[in-house]
C-alpha cells in the first residue's frame, strides 16, 4: 500500500471545500455569539478516564485510545465534545447562573457512525447551563435553525428544513416500575427504532397493562402535531408524559420557519437525554444535519448536577448539502519589486481584497481565485481595471 494513501473515511480537504467550511465555521461562531454564546477550546485529548465520564462511558467504543509518554497514563482523542464542556462549566467556570458556551473543533472516531461519514468530524455545537425551563430549550431550537440560516438551508423551497421532536422522559415512564433488567429494555428499544410491532408485543408480553399499551402505542406515534393529540388519547395519563407533551407542544408553537413533526418512539440517545430531543434535516442530508435537546445528568460525574441543553452538528457535513462556492474574486498583479506597485497591493490587501501576484513564466495557471480585475500601470500610477 502506498505511504500516502489515507486510512478509511479519513479524507483531505483541499482549497475550495476548506474556504467553504472555515467561511461557515466563522459563520456559525457568530450567529452563536449574536445569542451571547461564549467561546470555548477544549483540548483534542484528555485523560480517559475524564474524557469517558458518566455519558461519556457511551462513547468507548468510538474513542481512539493511547498511552501518554509523559505519564503513562491512558489517553483518548474526544469523539464528542459536549462532555468536556460539561467539565468547563462544572469545573473551570463554576458559575452560579446561567452559562452559554459554544465550541468548534474536530473530534474524531474510530468507526464511522453512518455509511459515507467521515471519522473525523468538525463538531460545532452551542449549550446552555443552568436553566431547566422551556426558555432554554426554545433558544435552541431558535439558534440551531438560525445557524442552518446562516449557513443558506433554511427558506429554501426546494429544501424545506424539517424539525422532528421527541421526548426520553414518555418512555421513561412508561418503564417505571416494570421489573425488567437492562438487556430487556434495550431489546425493547431496539423494537420501538425499528417499529417492529411483532417483536415488541412479545418482548411487552409480560409487562404491566399500562406499560405494555403504552409502549406498543407509540410504535404509531409519528407525524404532524396531531400525534400530540392523538398520543394524549391513548398513551396512559402520568405524569411524566403529561409534561413531556405538554412540552413539546408548547416548543412546537414556538419554532418559525420550519416544519415539526414528531416521533415519539425515536429512542437515539435514549441514555443521553433527560428530557425533549430533536433532530433537523433537510433533502440533500442522508441524516439529520444537527442534534441536539436536553440533557440534565450530564455534569453529574464532575459533581455538578444542573440542567443543561444543547445541539451539535458537523460542519463538513453541512457543507456537503450546500451549493459549491464559485472562484473567490482576486486582482491579478505583476511581479515586480516596484515599490509604487509593492504598495498599492498592501493597500489593496489592507482592505480586505485579494492580490495574486503572478510569478514569471506562471501567467495562464487556475487556482482557487478567480482573477477578475487586474492592476494595470497608467501613467505611473497603478490602477484597478476588470479584466
Amino acid at each position: 500500500m502506498s505511504a500516502w494513501v489515507l486510512p478509511d473515511h479519513i479524507a483531505d480537504v483541499l482549497p475550495s471545500e476548506a474556504r467553504h467550511i472555515e467561511e461557515l465555521r466563522r459563520q456559525l461562531l457568530d450567529t452563536a455569539r449574536a445569542f451571547g454564546y461564549e467561546l470555548v477550546m477544549p483540548p483534542l485529548l484528555e485523560h480517559l478516564e475524564s474524557l469517558l465520564s458518566g455519558t461519556g462511558e457511551a462513547l468507548d467504543l468510538q474513542t481512539f485510545k493511547l498511552v501518554d509518554q509523559l505519564s503513562g497514563r491512558s489517553m483518548g482523542l474526544r469523539a464528542d465534545t459536549t462532555p468536556q464542556v460539561a467539565r468547563i462549566d462544572a469545573h473551570l467556570l463554576n458559575r452560579a447562573g446561567v452559562t452559554r458556551l459554544c465550541y468548534c473543533g474536530p473530534v474524531l472516531h474510530t468507526r464511522p457512525d453512518r455509511p459515507h461519514a467521515t471519522r473525523e468530524p468538525l463538531q460545532f455545537g452551542a449549550e446552555i447551563y443552568g436553566h431547566a425551563g422551556l426558555e432554554a430549550d426554545t433558544e435552541i431550537l431558535r439558534l440551531a435553525l438560525d445557524c442552518l440560516n446562516a449557513a443558506g438551508i433554511s427558506g429554501r423551497a426546494q429544501a424545506p428544513v424539517i424539525v422532528d421532536m421527541a421526548d426520553a422522559r414518555i418512555v421513561r415512564s412508561l418503564f417505571a416500575g416494570v421489573p425488567v433488567d437492562a438487556a430487556a429494555i434495550a431489546l425493547v428499544h431496539a423494537a420501538l427504532a425499528a417499529k417492529d410491532a411483532s417483536g415488541l408485543r412479545e418482548l411487552t408480553a409480560d409487562f404491566p397493562a399500562q406499560s405494555r399499551e403504552g409502549l406498543r402505542a407509540l410504535v404509531q406515534l409519528y407525524g404532524d402535531v396531531a400525534v400530540l393529540d392523538e398520543a394524549a388519547k391513548v398513551l396512559p395519563d402520568i405524569a411524566g408524559v403529561r409534561a413531556a407533551l405538554s412540552d413539546l407542544r408548547q416548543l412546537a408553537g414556538r419554532i418559525d420557519g420550519a416544519k415539526v413533526s414528531f416521533d415519539l418512539a425515536d429512542l437515539r440517545g435514549y441514555a443521553y437525554y433527560s428530557g425533549m430531543r430533536f433532530g433537523i434535516y433537510t433533502s440533500g442530508a442522508s441524516d439529520a444535519l444537527v442534534r441536539g435537546g436536553r440533557y440534565d445528568e450530564v455534569g453529574a460525574v464532575f459533581g455538578r448536577n444542573r440542567p443543561a441543553v444543547g445541539f451539535s452538528l458537523d460542519v463538513r457535513e453541512l457543507v456537503g448539502v450546500l451549493p459549491a462556492q464559485p472562484l473567490r474574486a482576486a486582482i491579478r498583479a505583476p511581479w515586480s519589486d516596484a515599490e509604487a506597485l509593492n504598495k498599492t497591493i498592501a493597500a489593496l490587501r489592507g482592505q480586505g481584497e485579494t492580490v495574486v501576484c503572478v510569478l514569471p513564466g506562471h501567467d495562464s495557471e487556475i487556482d482557487e481565485f478567480h482573477c477578475d480585475r487586474e492592476l494595470v500601470e497608467h501613467n505611473g500610477q497603478w490602477r484597478v481595471q476588470a479584466i
